[in-house]
């Protein structure tokens, strides 16, 4: 492989970016970090150089421009500034792409303009990818930059699955269907859960759930998403960490009419107020865990809570895809969390999914089988790498082009 080789993939979040600086001949991490509390007091960025020690500057980074202006001066300093003649391009995450954007597409004003028609059905998470793409153009105008889509690797789904059952005319007007989030998670695993069992991935399905603070499930048939369990925005599907994931629609109706809740409080109560926290108070599945170990009712009813919505989404897309190859846990509590690993997969020996409790044991960063040898399905662990997916990505688009 000759002529520039590195991608910078940018994850831009509201009050943070995360950054990785990949070198395509390998794969490997040149660098990364992450600048937090943008725009607030006691700002941070930690800068981790491969090989060298961690580097962590504390400052008021009043905006994305002076935060991303500070990584661009940190990876100078290790001789990976951004006026390098390697760098190729930089990939950036976005959030939602809508129907339009499904694969990765090179970033330019009309682009912009569409991922801002965007913002509605992703009012947390578009504004700040679109910032972080216009101050990296700022930066470097020369230089390829590549959006890659969070909902992209879902717009196969078919339309039975991903139409609401809703007034055709009123869902088309105003954009209302599934969508689907972590796609670019989902792809990677599935693709990797294909290597680990030796197979190509038009020859597996797999059921895939990234479990972070965030969750989602995807049912992946053939390398292709069939189905997966967030939808208009990320708040569907699974108990999450702050995020209810399914109930009733009329339970926003009853909270509105006869609780009085305003539009916004109920938007802020589903979202940020409950999931674990409303069950328990606490949203990191750590604390969850060690509180139920310890005899505490309600964290106890939050992992069960947590763990039965687990269930019926397995079970579900295994009749989504008929014949289920591997199952694939990953992201922070997918691939760190041993219990919600075994108790999501109890009960479930008659659909050939098991736990091997020595191997759910292993803490490890490698990708592993962790289901007994006589299991017809895998289970597997399979870390996450989404910024070397939006790197691959990015590459190739700029290859091609």
């Amino acid at each position: 492989m000759t002529g520039a080789t590195r991608v910078l993939v940018l994850n831009a979040g509201s009050s943070s970016v995360k950054y990785q600086l990949i070198d395509m001949v390998d794969g490997s991490r040149l660098a990364s970090g992450l600048v937090e509390r943008i725009g607030e007091s006691g700002g941070r960025l930690a800068h981790a150089p491969h090989g060298r020690e961690k580097r962590e500057v504390s400052a008021l980074f009043a905006d994305h421009a002076a935060a991303l202006k500070a990584v661009a001066e940190e990876l100078t300093a290790d001789g990976l500034g951004l006026d390098s003649p390697e760098l190729a391009a930089i990939g950036h995450r976005v959030v939602h792409g809508g129907l339009r954007f499904t694969e990765p597409t090179l970033v330019t004003e009309e682009v912009l303009a569409e991922i801002r028609r965007l913002i509605p059905v992703a009012p947390l998470h578009n504004p700040a990818n679109i910032t972080g793409i216009e101050v990296a153009r700022a930066l470097r105008p020369d230089l390829p930059q590549v959006a890659v889509f969070d909902t992209a690797f879902h717009a196969t789904m078919p339309e039975y699955a991903a139409r609401y059952a809703i007034d055709r005319k009123t869902a088309d007007e105003h954009r209302v269907r599934r969508y689907g989030f972590h796609g670019t998670s989902h792809q990677y695993v599935s693709r990797a859960t294909a290597r680990l069992l030796g197979k190509d991935p038009v020859e597996v399905n797999v059921i895939v759930l990234h479990l972070g603070n965030g969750g989602s499930v995807s049912a992946v048939s053939g390398g292709v998403c069939v189905d997966t369990s967030m939808g208009l925005t990320p708040l569907e599907g699974l108990v999450m960490g702050t995020r209810s994931g399914d109930i009733d629609p009329g339970v926003v109706f009853h909270l509105h009419r006869v609780g009085g809740l305003s539009i916004d409080q109920i938007d802020e109560l589903l979202n940020r107020r409950s999931g674990l926290l409303g069950l328990c108070g606490d949203n990191d599945m750590r604390e969850v865990m060690r509180r139920a170990d310890e005899g505490d009712a309600e964290a106890k009813l939050a992992f069960d809570a947590y763990v039965h919505r687990l269930r019926k989404y397995l079970g579900g897309y295994y009749a989504v895809l008929g014949r289920v190859d591997a199952v694939a846990f990953t992201a922070g509590v997918g691939e760190n969390a041993a219990p919600v690993r075994a108790a999501a997969c109890a009960g479930l020996e008659e659909l050939g999914i098991a736990v091997d409790p020595e191997l759910n044991a292993v803490r490890s960063g490698e990708a592993r089988v962790i289901s007994p040898e006589y299991s017809r399905v895998a289970v597997a662990v399979v870390p996450t790498d989404e910024e070397l997916e939006i790197a691959r990505q990015s590459f190739a688009l700029v290859h091609q082009t």
